[in-house]
């Protein structure tokens, strides 16, 4: 059993002639399927429960889909399903009707049912007239019904529906239309119900063209010798519907087939198509379960059944069937505007349209790529035509430039150089390439450049550096060689290309202006210390036998008038502080302690003598700094802390400063830090300030670096660092004493 729909099958058929024995089978069944299918009411609180109750075992395979997911979209409680269908062919019997409303009843009497929805008027009379004993209170939607067949009754309270014809009168006009010499309609149907006299009423407005033809009785060999039997130029409207449970070895089906291969067929069931019926005029079938489907919503939302009024959802559409009309040969041209044909053989193009797009795409596709080659082929050309003119300009420029050109390979094979490497060098053009730029090479900058060049090659980065080169008369050059990538046309690696110029006269005029800057700091220094010996041994003690004489002359004037006493103790203590002033000069001209002391101990007293002088506060620490340093690296590292201090003082407009001196295993770092206003580095370096230009000076001149780290508003950082290690300078003669100059690329 399906576990979102529960059947419950008609029982009849294992009732027995005995009431006794019927009675058995049912309460047997009733206690099965309660047992089966009840489930606690408070299980069903949070779900709608739907019964649709069918008059035909074929209709919940075709109708409950659509109602289920028209009546999910609209109801947003949990809806569960329940089926159940009726033999309307039996519905005379009161036996069948009473065992089958026990049936109902012990099936649902512990289902809370909201809604039940019933197709056919044989299904609505038994479930309204048993309502109170299998649906007590249960609302009811009905559809499928036509609205004659409610002429004459009134629905009972809590009962709505949509009603539904069947096109008769559109049917019988279309098969006449189609068949102008039809001459009799034979109708097929069970007896003289209501259908048949609908079709009657329809076919009475055309007795002056045809006659009518009765076909009764049910599906067998005694229907089929009639239908054999019928004359030509008549046309048949087939109502024998497939609704009855009884078994026979004629179906309805067959009937059908067999009307449909001796005359032209009309059918009131367009499902009646695949049997050889030509058409007819239907009702959209899912639009009218969509609208009873909003009526059933409505209902489950709580809006009572007799306040909604019943509707015709009748909207007939003519359809017929390609197949047939070929058949009975029927132009399409003889069909009711807005026609539908359905079972069209499809054309050649509608048959091999993939197959024929297919081959139209690889046409096009070959068309294109030949024409694609083509377009490549001659751009190429262009392309290898504006190489050789770009190469052939590139070489006349790269010859005539008076640097010295190369160019290598992605393997780092030199695959060109300049005419001006060869004059450089003099080595023949024929065997320049390859790896030979190697011995032209100081051998003691060899190692350093092939690491540099294959680390290059490896990361594919554009490089820079400086060599000694060996030139044709045997000096060594210091030649600086800046090389890029190349790329292929498809992106990926070529090599480098790269030049070389001699930088020999450029390093001289450096070295030059280091040493004359370095005599000038050197006599500067020398200077300072010969002014402040003057001034601590001259100046100062004049200025100390000055005061003295001062005060002994203050003694010698008892008598004086008191005015001219203090005038001459004013004039010692002013002598007192001028000489105090001038051996502060001494001290910042030249600090005693550090050459006594050490660099810790004179940069602490250099804090102590500013904080006292301007009266701020200035933080020293110092981390493992030894007492005697080099003498170049103590002056470098003091005056560098004194132009930092003196420059922090004056522009940080803050009065709190920290000085931080520390040693590692091999540098000395110096830090002069403020939170004050900052500045603009970049502009300061611009506007060429001398403490700036002076604290670099003197770092460079003991291979040490000054960095500046400041920005207005966020204070400044002066960070001086210096190595410990001893440097000796470099011979010029092609051989090297000291630091050797890493080169990279060949050149």
């Amino acid at each position: 059993m399906n576990p979102r729909v529960k059947d419950v099958s008609d029982t009849s058929d294992l009732i027995g002639a005995r009431k006794v024995c019927r009675q058995v089978g049912l309460a047997i069944l009733g206690i099965f399927l309660s047992v089966l299918i009840g489930l606690p009411v408070a299980a069903q609180e949070n779900a709608k429960n739907v019964l649709f109750v069918f008059s035909s075992s074929d209709q919940p395979r075709r109708d409950l889909d659509l109602f289920e997911s028209a009546l999910r979209a609209r109801v947003p409680q949990r809806l569960d399903f329940y089926t159940s269908y009726v033999d309307f062919e039996r519905m005379g019997d009161v036996a069948y009707q009473d065992s089958l409303a026990q049936t109902f009843h012990h099936a649902y009497k512990n289902i809370k049912l909201d809604l039940a929805v019933v197709s056919s008027i044989e299904a609505l009379r038994f479930v309204t007239y048993y309502r109170k004993k299998i649906l007590p209170g249960v609302p009811i939607v009905f559809y499928a019904l036509s609205a004659k067949e409610l002429e004459g009754q009134q629905l009972p309270s809590g009962v709505t529906g949509r009603t539904s014809e069947i096109g008769l009168r559109e049917t019988v006009d279309l098969a006449l239309r189609l068949h102008p010499d039809a001459q009799a309609v034979a109708i097929i149907t069970e007896g003289r119900g209501f259908w048949w006299k609908v079709a009657q009423s329809e076919l009475s407005r055309h007795r002056d063209r045809v006659k009518e033809i009765d076909l009764f009785g049910s599906p067998g060999n005694e229907i089929l010798g009639k239908i054999a039997a019928l004359p030509p130029h008549t046309v048949i409207l087939f109502q024998l519907a497939k609704l009855s449970a009884k078994e026979s070895d004629v179906k309805a089906n067959d009937v059908l087939a067999a009307a449909a291969k001796h005359l032209p067929t009309y059918c009131a069931w367009k499902a009646s198509f695949m049997l050889g019926c030509i058409g007819g005029a239907y009702v959209d079938w899912e639009k009218y379960i969509d609208s009873t489907a909003e009526t059933a919503a409505r209902v489950l939302s709580g809006e009572r059944p007799e306040n909604l009024p019943v509707v015709d959802g009748s909207n007939f559409e003519t359809q017929v069937d390609w197949r047939q009309l070929r058949r009975w040969h029927i132009p399409e041209s003889a069909l009711p505007p807005g026609s539908v044909i359905l079972n069209r053989e499809p054309s050649v193009w509608e048959s091999y349209r993939k197959y024929i797009l297919a081959v139209i795409a690889v046409i096009v596709s070959q068309a294109l790529l030949i024409a694609g080659l083509l377009w490549q082929r001659a751009r190429k050309r262009r392309a290898e035509a504006v190489l050789r003119e770009s190469e052939g300009r590139f070489r006349v420029m790269a010859d005539i430039t008076p640097a010295l050109v190369w160019m290598g390979d992605a393997h780092g094979k030199i695959v060109y150089l300049s005419a001006h490497w060869f004059e450089f060098t003099g080595q023949e053009p024929q065997a320049g390439y390859g790896d030979s730029w190697i011995e032209f090479i100081h051998p003691d900058d060899v190692k350093n450049v092939l690491d540099i060049y294959w680390q290059a090659l490896k990361d594919h980065r554009p490089f820079s550096n400086e060599c000694r080169m060996r030139r044709r008369d045997g000096v060594y050059r210091w030649m600086f060689d800046v090389a890029s990538p190349r790329v292929n046309g498809d992106g990926t690696f070529a090599g480098f290309i790269g030049s070389a110029i001699d930088t020999t006269e450029q390093k001289l005029a450096h070295q030059a202006v280091e040493k004359i800057s370095g005599q000038l700091i050197e006599a500067q220094e020398q200077e300072r210390s010969r002014i402040a010996r003057e001034l601590h041994d001259d100046i100062c003690q004049r200025l100390a036998l000055l005061s003295m004489e001062i005060d002994q002359a203050n003694l010698a004037v008892d008598g004086a008038p008191p005015a001219t006493r203090m005038k001459l103790a004013e004039i010692g203590i002013l002598c007192a502080e001028i000489g105090s002033d001038v051996q502060s000069l001494s001290h910042q001209l030249h600090s005693s302690i550090l050459d006594c002391l050490g660099i810790a101990m004179a940069i602490s007293g250099l804090c102590d003598e500013m904080s006292k002088q301007y009266d701020i506060s200035i933080d020293f620490t110092e981390q493992n700094v030894r007492k005697h340093l080099p003498k170049d690296i103590s002056l470098c590292l003091f005056r560098i802390a004194q132009e930092a201090l003196h420059n922090a003082v004056k522009h940080s407009e803050v009065s709190q400063f920290a000085v931080e001196l520390s040693e590692s295993a091999d540098t000395i770092q110096l830090l002069v830090m403020d939170r004050g206003a900052g500045f603009d580095v970049e502009e300061a370096k611009k506007e060429g300030g001398l403490g700036l230009v002076s604290m670099q000076e003197r770092a460079h001149l003991v291979h040490g670096t000054v960095s500046i780290e400041s920005k207005p508003g966020g204070g400044t950082k002066v960070i001086a660092v210096v190595p410990l290690a001893a440097r000796d300078p470099v011979s010029w003669t092609g051989e090297s004493d000291g630091e050797i100059a890493s080169v990279i690329g060949p050149t």
